[in-house]
């Protein structure tokens, strides 16, 4: 399909009711479970890695299931977010906890939102710029240019910018240095020689150390994100308190025990519910490749 098809169906799908062009996107999930074994595959993979048999076969289907639902839920949400106005997202999303951001910007601090594919994450980064500060949100750049300006634009449309991922600690210091807000995704496989390893979910991986290394140096302020559903149409972003970065004489130890930080409230979220989690992308790849030769 071409760019133009995609925008001319765009058009077509905002004029029908929300809740046919839910169904729409919940149906075409329920079809991509049944029509991708690869990303099936994964997140069995993924789910026997971390549950192995404390969780029954069924209920791994189910959270499969949903994190098909889930994908399609938040490319729905690109695509709504791209119309609506603040006063319709605001009556969609709420806040919990501003008091957390609040606390570091009366300390004249850089904040360094940390979050994942969670729930809702596109609404999720989209309301942390509408309610509280332009966010500059890094990303990975995408294979079909024009897909990655529609992405972007929704992205921009309540106030935040978007990052690059490739060499991309040089602009995330000026903005730290400027105490402007940037926002870092920390579920994502790094390379062992990037990333600091840490026990997330029980496992021992690598993880991003960027948060904790702008944090100590800069003197910034690390607030993990998220953002929650029960009816999947009212939402709610909620902010943790602040992950304090320590500054002994032990650069390198400080700057590990906040990634596990880090890496343990993310544990804590996905365990709490562990639906809402995107079990299917490699996230293990980089510290147990064998896990994924079946899935291939």
């Amino acid at each position: 399909m071409s760019f133009k098809l995609f925008l001319l169906l765009e058009k077509f799908l905002m004029l029908l009711p929300r809740k046919i062009r839910k169904k729409i996107f919940t149906s075409l999930a329920f079809i991509a479970y049944y029509a991708s074994p690869r990303y099936r595959n994964i997140g069995f993979i993924n789910l026997d890695f971390i549950y192995t048999e404390t969780i029954s076969k069924e209920e791994k289907k189910d959270i499969i299931k949903y994190s098909f639902r889930n994908l399609l839920l938040n490319f729905l949400h690109l695509m709504e977010m791209r119309h609506m106005s603040k006063e319709e997202f605001e009556r969609k999303v709420t806040i919990k906890n501003i008091k957390a951001v609040e606390k570091a910007h009366k300390e004249q601090k850089a904040v360094i939102y940390v979050t994942s594919h969670y729930c809702a994450w596109e609404l999720g980064g989209a309301a942390v710029g509408n309610y509280i500060e332009s966010v500059y949100a890094v990303f990975k750049k995408m294979k079909n240019l024009d897909y990655q300006n529609w992405v972007l634009e929704s992205r921009a449309k309540f106030g935040n910018k978007s990052l690059e991922k490739s060499n991309v600690i040089k602009p995330l210091i000026k903005i730290v240095k400027n105490q402007q807000a940037c926002g870092i995704l920390i579920d994502t496989a790094v390379n062992q020689r990037e990333g600091v390893e840490v026990d997330f979910l029980n496992k021992r991986v690598h993880q991003t150390a960027t948060p904790a290394y702008l944090a100590r140096k800069y003197n910034a302020s690390i607030i993990p994100v998220t953002i929650t559903t029960d009816d999947e149409d009212n939402y709610t972003l909620i902010f943790f308190d602040e992950i304090v970065v320590q500054r002994s004489d032990d650069e390198k130890e400080d700057i590990r025990v906040a990634t596990q930080l880090q890496a343990d409230w993310l544990s804590m979220l996905i365990l709490d519910e562990p639906k809402f989690w995107f079990w299917i992308h490699r996230r293990f790849k980089s510290d147990y490749p064998q896990i994924y030769k079946k899935s291939s």
